[in-house]
């Protein structure tokens, strides 16, 4: 705060004191400000298209805020393992801050989380559960059960609920039963899944994941699924965008792929 602001709310302060009348809002701040409440008073959604109203950095229009995975992920397990599937679109607001960003985080060897919401709380989220997975891995001598890394994911989120906007789905492989996928939606709740979609395109493909998946599916069969329900709903969803990354994690370990944006499976 500087000198004169200072001097204004000193004088609001007098002039609120018994025996005054309120004073408007704008003169809260002194006199010299009361015009420039005045002209924010008059302040329409028409003049923030105005270049010459923009702070600096946002182009005409958009609107500020933190960068959100609005998002389509996807998580399918199989006998054998589990495929994972994310865009890769983040955006802050209209204006889409990064067009080919990983939501496929890797947490242990044969576990990966998919991310939606905040960029910001589900990157501190994974990093966290990253770092207290890592330990377990140590004390217990023993690889990470996916069920192990799901609950550190959900307590994180529980726990946090009122300070976090963040969509989880953890999918992996271990030895004691295969291929898992959960999902922890916003609040923080942990529900097994045999596939879990999360983000803003996953909206419009509810109806297309019930109708075409089949218990039972074969790797090929569920990365096919994969890659075509996120394309559909990336044809379909503003937020969502860019390229296909995948996942395919086994007992051999995780193999990526990649599905450009020119090879996506929609129809044209």
């Amino acid at each position: 705060m500087n000198f004169d602001d200072a001097k204004g709310l000193a004088f609001a302060g007098r002039m609120n004191a018994p025996g005054h009348g309120m004073m408007t809002p704008g003169a809260q701040f002194g006199a010299p400000r009361q015009a420039q409440y005045n002209k924010q008073k008059e302040y329409s959604f028409l003049d923030t298209l105005d270049p010459k109203n923009q702070p600096k950095g946002y182009a005409p229009g958009y609107k500020k805020g933190e960068e959100r995975l609005g998002t389509s992920i996807m998580a399918v397990a199989f006998n054998g393992g589990v495929v994972i599937g994310a865009d890769s679109r983040t955006s802050t607001g209209s204006y889409v801050a990064n067009r080919v960003s990983d939501k496929l985080t890797q947490v242990t060897d044969f576990v990966y989380c998919l991310r939606s919401g905040s960029a910001a709380d589900t990157q501190a989220i994974s990093e966290i559960a990253k770092y207290y997975l890592s330990i377990h891995a140590v004390e217990s001598d023993d690889d990470v059960k996916v069920a192990t890394a799901a609950h550190i994911f959900r307590d994180l989120c529980y726990h946090n609920k009122d300070r976090l906007m963040a969509g989880i789905i953890v999918g992996g492989w271990d030895s004691a039963k295969g291929g898992q996928v959960y999902s922890i939606p916003l609040g923080g709740s942990v529900v097994e899944q045999p596939f879990a979609i999360g983000g803003s395109g996953s909206t419009y493909i509810y109806g297309y994941c019930d109708d075409h998946f089949k218990p039972g599916m074969s790797k090929t069969e569920c990365e096919d699924f994969v890659k075509r329900a996120l394309a559909h709903a990336m044809t379909r969803d503003g937020s969502s965008g860019g390229v296909i990354r995948m996942v395919t994690i086994t007992k051999d370990g995780p193999v990526r792929s990649f599905v450009d944006h020119n090879d996506l499976p929609v129809r044209q």
